[in-house]
Parts: C-alpha cells; structure tokens; sequence
C-alpha cells in the first residue's frame, strides 16, 4: 500500500479436514477475526495435500471473477523454491507475483515490525528451535534479544523455525485476545492450540 498499490482483498488456504490454516494449523476463524479488523474482504479457500496447489489457483481465480486484480502479493523474504512456486502460480493465472519484503535484512525486518507497533503471538516453533516457554508469547524486543542466543533460527522464522498469529497493530481496528489455549507438540513442532479468542473491535465499540 505504500508503493502505490490498491490491497482488494485477502487469500487464505485452510485444509479442508480440520478448518485450519495449511502449515500452521491455525483456526481459521482467527484469520477471519483479523480480516474484520482490517475491515477487507476474505475468501478462505479449502485445500487439500494433493491437491494445494491447484486449489490454490482456483482460490485465485474465483477473487478475480469478482474483482478485478493485477496480481497478488506475498511475504517471502530469501527462500529461492518459494520465490519460484508463486512466480509459476501467478504465471499460469496471468498476474503478477509481488513480493516487497524480498532479499531485505531480516533482522531489521522484525525489529522494524515490533518498533511500528505490531503485535503478534507465536504460535508454532521447531521443538529444537524455539524453547517451549515462548509458544504462546508476543514477538517483542525480549524475543529478539532471545534470538541472538539461537544464531540457527532466522530472526524472522523464515525457514520454518517458527511461525505468529498478528493479533493487533496499524491497520487494525482493534486487536485480537487469546484466552484459552493449550501447548501441544506433534510432528517435531510445538503449537499453540486455542480453543477460545475474544475480539476486541474498538472502532465500533
């Protein structure tokens, strides 16, 4: 948005088992909540293992029969084989792949995310990456510095180490509150499993 660009809407993939997000196995009613709070429409795409990336472009083009877009823009940072799978996706749709965070620092990136005012929960990590004590907890400056003690971990999770839920910040119309959840681990990886969320929209209180 701040090169110009017209934001219409939002994507998001949940699996069509469970009703959560792919990888990251969050509700996906948390990201309608943010998706409220942003005040943008969604469209929440079921997927499944087999077939992900064709669903994903019919995802794509079922927003492009209701509104016209260009392209798409996505939050990859250095990872090459990601950076190619939504360059061929949004080749075969005809738009175009927009990646503003591309080949930035990632250390600055997350010190500029807490700095702005962003807020967001940590809620999967690499059980040999991210200690236990912080699922659940806010990216901030003790996370940071917390960091520096993990030089394998990308200060941004970029390579899977961990992943957030961004529960308030600019843009937002409010914030989102986690008030019931529970650690578990599977498959190597820790998540943070919530049962119960309140939103808290203080533009239309």
């Amino acid at each position: 948005m701040q090169r110009g660009l017209t934001v219409k809407g939002l994507m998001n993939c949940v699996s069509r088992e469970n009703g959560r997000v792919s990888f990251h196995g969050v509700d996906g009613r948390l990201i309608q909540a943010q998706a409220s709070l942003l005040g943008m429409p969604l469209l929440q795409k079921e997927t499944t293992p087999d077939r992900y990336a064709e669903e994903f472009k019919e995802g794509v083009r079922t927003l492009a029969d209701s509104i016209d877009i260009a392209g798409m823009i996505f939050g990859d940072i250095y990872l090459d084989e990601h950076l190619a799978w939504v360059e061929g996706i949004c080749g075969d749709l005809g738009i175009r792949a927009v990646e503003p965070l591309w080949g930035q620092d990632t250390s600055a990136l997350i010190r500029e995310f807490v700095s702005v005012g962003f807020r967001s929960v940590i809620i999967a990590g690499k059980a040999d990456s991210i200690d236990r004590e912080w699922i659940g907890r806010t990216v901030d400056n003790a996370f940071i510095e917390y960091l520096k003690t993990r030089p394998d971990v990308d200060p941004c999770g970029e390579r899977g180490e961990y992943h957030t839920l961004v529960v308030g910040g600019p843009m937002f119309s409010g914030s989102i509150e986690l008030t019931d959840c529970d650690v578990v681990e599977r498959n190597g990886y820790r998540f943070l499993d919530v049962h119960d969320f309140d939103v808290k929209d203080t533009a239309n209180a």
